[in-house]
């Protein structure tokens, strides 16, 4: 479901291995911008970066919503580097994951990322919205988007540091028990506030169907 809506801007809370994409104009962190395209700042700097441990899944499972992509290997933490960022005017209610394939070959990020808070707030988060009709499977270079719902404005929260990361193989609830990775927040940013009906999106390679799914869904 599209419907015309505002173009959001993000800025960096943390950076990627490979090279991120960088701003016209200059972003500070949690400051409101929305007049640009949808594409996610990033600043280079190795905090928030994952690209280690567990080796790849090739489980032949087959789950609803995969209508393109089938049969490629699930990506890992050693296909990924790992990006965190917020939306400009936003209050830091929401928080975009971008995932970008470092790698020379094809993985697929699997219906939505575990996530949880380090030691603050155990996880993984529940998602939220429908799975899209196609899986997010990308290329060397390529990156793919999950956006988390964080809290509304009454809500009580607790402070975080680290946000905890895991990936699905294709079977739905798969590798559960693993351990997920943190990916350490930004120094300019600090902390995020997290409530207690905090939920994340299923991957997506189309950041706008991101942003109409947190900003249009009452979540905001």
């Amino acid at each position: 479901m599209r419907t015309a809506r505002t173009s959001w801007r993000t800025c960096s809370l943390g950076a990627a291995a490979v090279a991120a994409l960088l701003a016209a104009t200059a972003c500070n962190p949690g400051v409101a911008d929305t007049k640009n395209p949808t594409t996610p700042t990033t600043a280079p700097s190795t905090a928030g970066t994952t690209h280690s441990s567990p080796s790849p899944s090739t489980s032949t499972s087959s789950s609803a919503g995969t209508s393109s992509g089938a049969g490629t290997v699930a990506c890992n933490d050693n296909d990924l580097s790992i990006t965190t960022s917020v939306w400009r005017q936003d209050s830091g209610r929401h928080l975009l994951v971008t995932a970008t394939n470092f790698t020379d070959k094809t993985c697929t990020l699997y219906h939505y990322p575990y996530i949880g808070f380090g030691a603050v707030i155990d996880g993984p988060l529940a998602p939220m919205g429908s799975a899209p009709k196609a899986i997010a499977t990308i290329g060397p270079k390529e990156k793919a988007y999950a956006g988390l719902f964080l809290y509304r404005g009454s809500e009580k929260t607790v402070p975080v540091e680290a946000v905890s990361i895991g990936y699905q193989d294709r079977a739905l609830n798969s590798n559960k028990e693993s351990a997920m990775l943190d990916v350490a927040l930004s120094k300019e940013i600090g902390s995020l506030d997290v409530g207690t009906n905090a939920r994340v999106t299923y991957w997506n390679r189309d950041l706008g169907a991101i942003e109409d799914l947190l900003f249009r869904s009452g979540t905001s």
